[in-house]
């Protein structure tokens, strides 16, 4: 039986019309004589929702009852014995009731899938099993409703149902999405702005994901090599060689250019194990790919223009960057190159070639060193020089019985095993001194470097040339040998080089201590210049060592590594013993390494020492601010009016003295205020605020903040769900706090429109949201209206000096709270207070709902 489709309408949050859409598809396909039941859907009471229900074959739900509880669900087994052709299922992430045939919808929709019949179903993005976490973190709110997402990728078809935040907060502020009970809480929590867009950009990405998947398998299934330009992708290649920081900085360039592209940098590791490649440069180029915002990837293989090609196109690579070749011209004539022949086979892909300070010189080669000890090449030379005289005075002892292939036999067997024990350069001298004596001794004319006959020059020739080959062989196999064991091992010290630095708390130290280690050091002291001559000890400072006897100076250590990267006045110095030449390489990627971890560590630091910094010259700034300006107005009010009074107070009727002792007195309690505000800013910033913190009920300070307001307060409406924790405060502030954003909300709110307080729990915390339907506030000048001294809209001389909102939210955040902003749906300014929750609840007759002043 063939199985059923599954499609799924996967959407941001709860009421973009994913369910509204399912029932649309249900439709078309009944119009197109498809067989189309209901298996479930929820309406929530949506009227335009429920109004699409109507005309499609409805299967009856199941009644289960739990703990004296009657609930509904789908009947499968009814869905299975109807057999539509398609089934449509909404809330594929619902748990069901104990009782059910399984536990969860999405196993019921697997047994429909199973039967044949296709399934079309709704869920939300928060509900994929691999989201649960982050939408954990940026809403607050656990769900406990989760599908493995291996159900939802096994979809034929997943199509998203897009809205923005603000089409739907207006859906929910005109009740098309929840009952208007529950409007005020879920715009309050759940359904911020914030969360909505986060949500939306995780489908988006999800989807985006699914649909790469998608492409991935349609060119497999097809044997699609080609570039499909969907999205550009950066493939950089490096060497290993100093030019690698161009080539990454020069592609990171070519990436930016392009909107969404992806930068991948790769290195083609031989499958002979051989480090080629300098550990110190590939360190340094892998943290600057990932530092522009990269990927890394090494991959193995034996030929590197085929590796190379073969990840480009695995990635749906656009683009390939390439350094000049540092090969000389011979090199090139005898074979076209790594570049050449990768540009040559490269199809669609374009091949960008990037010149480098390195072009013109000739890489070094790593394997001109010998790889065998000097002992053995001179246990080569000496079995040369005395071997074979002693082997062919042995021959001419046997008196002409062996023939002369048996005579080159004998001497091919001594220059072998002078390569076993030498090396090449031992082995060409032996074979050419065999040669020699061959021809001297055993070749006719004996005694002549002559050969009669033909045959015999052939023997000897192929004598030599198989010597030759074979000596080379022999050297070639022991270094390769030599080499891999060198690459393992490096490898083996940077991946637990890697593995010490990232589980330390502190990475320099565990970095500096693992290289002595590795290297039997007795200390290793990274130094840096802090002066200007580096052979003055007083011109170096120890940055950290470890082990024995810091080094002052470089000129101290045994071995001085200058230490590759941002800062040139780095310098590693190593104590205990000298180093080879090949193990410099390994030390230097230690250095790159110890580079960058101490400026992690610094700029760690400094961003430390960075925002208290800043906030004091904000702060610093703003006080300037307010005494050029905000000072100024109301002490030139007072002084105009005291001088009018004292000049031409004998002029003055009843009512004009009256008015100027009003202001006068109105200006001086403006400064008195912004004074008592300037005051507890700075005790606030300096942490030198006495608060006295107290179990506060919200029911006993919201009474008093309306009566602080005057007759205003009798208009502000008051709403606190039952059962709202109390709260830790000091009472007297948090009923400033209260005061200064109702005062705000008054000022703003239009007439016959008073601002409202709702208080309610939600995770953990209490939220007291003040709400106006004024004229709000632009969501780009959200940080600015609590900046001190800033009064967006207001410019007469009575409104204050915009120092309300600013202390506000430093005394909330002093109690451990925060005060945020948000959109008022149908206008106006929401500003929420949050709290935490004392743990113990209150009991409901705490409560209050009220209108106006308690009092």
């Amino acid at each position: 039986m063939t199985s059923g489709e599954l499609r799924v309408y996967l959407g941001a949050a709860p009421g973009v019309g994913k369910t509204y859409r399912m029932l649309e598809e249900g439709h078309r396909r009944a119009e197109r004589g498809t067989d189309v039941v209901v298996a479930l859907v929820e309406t929530h009471g949506r009227a335009q929702t429920a109004a699409l229900v109507d005309g499609l074959d409805l299967v009856p739900r199941r009644t289960l009852v739990h703990r004296g509880v009657t609930f509904t669900e789908m009947d499968v087994d009814a869905v299975l014995a109807r057999r539509p052709q398609v089934a449509l299922v909404d809330e594929l992430a619902h748990t069901n009731v104990p009782g059910s045939r399984n536990a969860k919808r999405w196993q019921d929709v697997e047994l429909l899938l199973d039967a044949g019949i296709t399934v079309i179903t709704t869920l939300n993005v928060q509900h994929l099993e691999s989201l649960n976490d982050v939408v954990r973190q940026i809403t607050g709110t656990t769900q406990r409703e989760t599908v493995p997402d291996a159900v939802v990728r096994a979809a034929e078809q997943i199509e998203l149902v897009d809205s923005t935040p603000e089409a739907l907060r207006r859906r929910m502020a005109h009740g098309n999405v929840y009952p208007a009970d529950r409007v005020d809480a879920a715009l309050g929590t759940y359904f911020r702005v914030g969360n909505l867009a986060a949500l939306r950009e995780l489908a988006l990405l999800w989807v985006a994901d699914k649909v790469d998947d998608e492409l991935d398998r349609y060119r497999a299934a097809h044997s699609i090599d080609t570039t499909w330009e969907a999205r550009e992708r950066v493939v950089v290649a490096l060497t290993g060689g100093p030019e690698g920081e161009t080539l990454v900085r020069r592609a990171a360039r070519i990436a930016d250019r392009s909107k969404g592209a992806d930068l991948l940098a790769v290195h083609v590791a031989r499958n002979d194990g051989l480090a080629g490649a300098d550990p110190a440069h590939l360190a340094r180029q892998r943290l600057l790919v990932e530092a522009v915002g990269g990927t890394y990837h090494q991959v193995v293989g034996g030929d590197v223009p085929t590796a190379l090609l073969d990840f480009a196109r695995g990635v749906n690579a656009t683009q390939l960057v390439l350094g000049a070749s540092r090969r000389g011209r011979l090199a090139h004539l005898l074979s076209p190159g790594t570049v050449a022949t990768t540009t040559a086979r490269s199809g669609t892909i374009d091949v960008h070639l990037v010149t480098h300070e390195a072009t013109s010189g000739a890489r070094p080669d790593p394997g001109r060193r010998s790889a065998l000890s000097g002992r053995r090449r001179a246990a080569g030379y000496a079995l040369t020089l005395l071997g074979l005289p002693l082997l062919t005075a042995g021959l001419l002892a046997l008196g002409g019985t062996l023939s002369l292939p048996s005579d080159i036999l004998v001497m091919l067997a001594a220059v072998v095993a002078v390569a076993l024990v030498g090396g090449r350069r031992p082995a060409v001298l032996a074979a050419l001194g065999a040669f020699g004596l061959l021809n001297f001794f055993f070749t006719p004319p004996v005694g002549l470097f002559t050969i009669a006959e033909r045959e015999n020059v052939l023997a000897l020739s192929v004598f030599l040339v198989v010597a030759l080959a074979v000596a080379t062989v022999v050297d070639l196999a022991a270094r390769r040998t030599t080499e891999a064991a060198r690459a393992r091992a490096e490898a083996e010290t940077l991946s637990t080089l890697a593995g010490s630095v990232l589980r330390g708390s502190r990475p320099l130290p565990a970095l500096l201590d693992q290289l002595r280690e590795t290297f039997g050091l007795t200390g290793v002291t990274l130094l840096e210049r802090v002066g200007r001559g580096a052979a003055d000890p007083d011109a170096w400072q120890v940055v950290t060592a470890v082990g024995d006897r810091p080094a002052t100076r470089p000129a101290d250590g045994d071995v001085e590594v200058t230490v590759p990267g941002p800062d040139a006045d780095l310098s590693l110095a190593l104590t205990g013993r000298p180093l080879d030449a090949a193990d410099r390489r390994l030390v230097e990627a230690f250095a790159a390494q110890a580079a960058v971890a101490l400026t992690q560590e610094r700029l760690a630091a400094r961003a430390a020492q960075a925002g208290p910094l800043a906030e004091i010259d904000r702060l610093r700034t703003a006080l300037l601010d307010a005494v050029s300006h905000d000072l100024r107005t109301p002490l030139a009010t007072a002084t105009t009016a005291v001088e009018t009074l004292r000049t031409h107070g004998g002029m003055l009727d009843d009512a004009d003295r009256t008015t100027l002792l009003d202001d006068a007195g109105s200006s001086l309690a403006r400064l008195g205020r912004l004074v008592e505000n300037l005051l507890d800013m700075s005790r606030l910033q300096a942490g030198a605020l006495a608060m006295t913190l107290e179990v506060v009920d919200l029911a006993d300070v919201l009474p008093q903040v309306l009566d602080d307001l005057g007759p205003a307060g009798r208009e502000v409406a008051v709403r606190v769900a039952d059962g709202v924790p109390a709260v830790t405060v000091d009472p007297a502030l948090l009923e400033r706090v209260l005061v200064n954003l109702l005062a705000n909300a008054l000022r703003h709110s239009p007439p016959g429109a008073p601002p409202v307080v709702r208080a309610s729990e939600h995770g953990g915390e209490v939220q007291i949201r003040v709400v106006d339907s004024g004229p709000g506030v632009p969501s780009t000048e959200w940080d600015r209206i609590f900046l001190p001294f800033q009064r967006l809209g207001d410019t007469d001389a009575g409104t204050g000096v915009g120092l309300g909102l600013a202390l506000s939210r430093g005394l909330v955040e002093a109690f451990g709270g925060s005060l945020t902003p948000e959109h008022t749906p149908g206008g106006g300014l929401t500003m929420t207070v949050t709290l935490p929750a004392v743990r113990e609840p209150l009991p409901a007759a705490d409560a209050i709902t009220t209108t106006g002043s308690p009092a």
